[in-house]
């Protein structure tokens, strides 16, 4: 089923803008941050690690960043190039910006912690000259990374992009992506949030997510308020998410469909919505109906949290639907559905 009509002749099928980083996990885990002595290094940052899930599906992608003019902006931009993700709009740091670089405590399944280097970074040096509106032009939609707008000049970027995709019927998804790191209080996350969110066509996010986004204009609204809020300005599917508990997709149909988590026994707390955001927006660009999007976004997003690495085990197609096949028949079909 359409919920949302992009165009066909348009050759890629999503460009992203965002941040590109590394991701240290240990590979003593289970232990304190301070007593891992081993680290794996991966490609890291949402949108990068959603961008190499999607083209994994065999969508195509394409992004607009800033990464570091040293070593580790060799490893990410040519690991991207290798997963087949257009980098030709990934540029170079002129004033010697780094990469940001996350080291991850794995404590055990259900208890980890990031610790993150952000200081002077590359990913929030993207440019308004960065953009290229024929590249949004050749986009059938343009997904926007709420961290991207925490400073400038990588937030007057990212509204550029949100302009210029909707002068040029693309479409825009705004995958909230909240971290606290570079933001300087709640009214400011808020006022850039809004601003993106009230032109998006889809809104991915967290309950927490989506109050910050609507602190200063509809605070203290449940999910059904929330939805139909956001119904009133652009949007046409509207993703909250509630962790452990499952997640709820709302149609501008009035339609509402509900999935819970498949269950597996997890190595990390963290990775999995990179994995979800990937397998659903593939189910949206294949046109399936909403409820096997979602079943599709939760097993990649359990996928996830059972793998080391949020990008290097990012799964194909037939590997997800392998662990679907394989989960209902040990749980049942009614696991994922409620």
């Amino acid at each position: 089923m359409k919920y949302l009509e992009f165009d066909s002749t348009r050759k890629m099928d999503i460009v992203f803008l965002g941040r590109i980083a590394i991701d240290f996990n240990p590979v003593d885990y289970f232990h304190p941050l301070e007593e891992c002595t081993t680290f794996k290094k991966y490609v890291g940052g949402s949108p990068a690690n959603t961008s190499i899930g999607v083209t994994r599906h065999g969508l195509k992608a394409g992004f607009f960043a800033k990464v570091s003019d040293d070593q580790f902006g060799n490893f990410v931009v040519n690991f991207m190039n290798k997963e087949g993700v257009d980098t030709s709009h990934i540029t170079r740091c002129a004033n010697g910006e780094k990469l940001g670089l996350t080291f991850t405590e794995i404590l055990s399944p259900t208890e980890s912690s990031i610790l993150m280097y952000r200081n002077d970074i590359a990913d929030l040096q993207l440019s308004v000259e960065d953009i290229d509106e024929d590249y949004i032009k050749n986009s059938k939609a343009l997904l926007i990374s709420g961290t991207s707008l925490a400073e400038s000049p990588s937030r007057e970027a990212a509204l550029k992009a949100v302009m210029l995709a909707k002068k040029n019927g693309t479409r825009v998804i705004f995958d909230v992506d909240y971290r606290a790191y570079n933001w300087k209080n709640d009214d400011e996350i808020s006022i850039y949030y809004a601003a993106v969110a009230k032109e998006a066509d889809i809104i991915m996010g967290s309950r927490e997510e989506f109050d910050l986004t609507q602190k200063l204009i509809m605070p203290g609204l449940n999910d059904e308020e929330t939805a139909k809020y956001w119904f009133s300005q652009n949007a046409k599917i509207v993703l909250i998410k509630h962790g452990k508990e499952g997640s709820t997709a709302y149609t501008k149909d009035g339609e509402k469909y509900s999935i819970k988590p498949f269950p597996v026994k997890a190595l990390k707390g963290f990775g999995g919505g990179d994995g979800y955001a990937s397998a659903f927006l593939y189910g949206i660009f294949s046109g399936w109906d909403m409820i096997d999007c979602l079943e599709f976004g939760s097993a990649e997003a359990s996928m996830m949290v059972k793998s080391h690495s949020c990008s290097e085990e990012l799964p194909t197609t037939e590997e997800v639907r392998k662990f679907i096949e394989e989960e209902k028949k040990e749980y049942g079909e009614m696991i994922a559905r409620v």
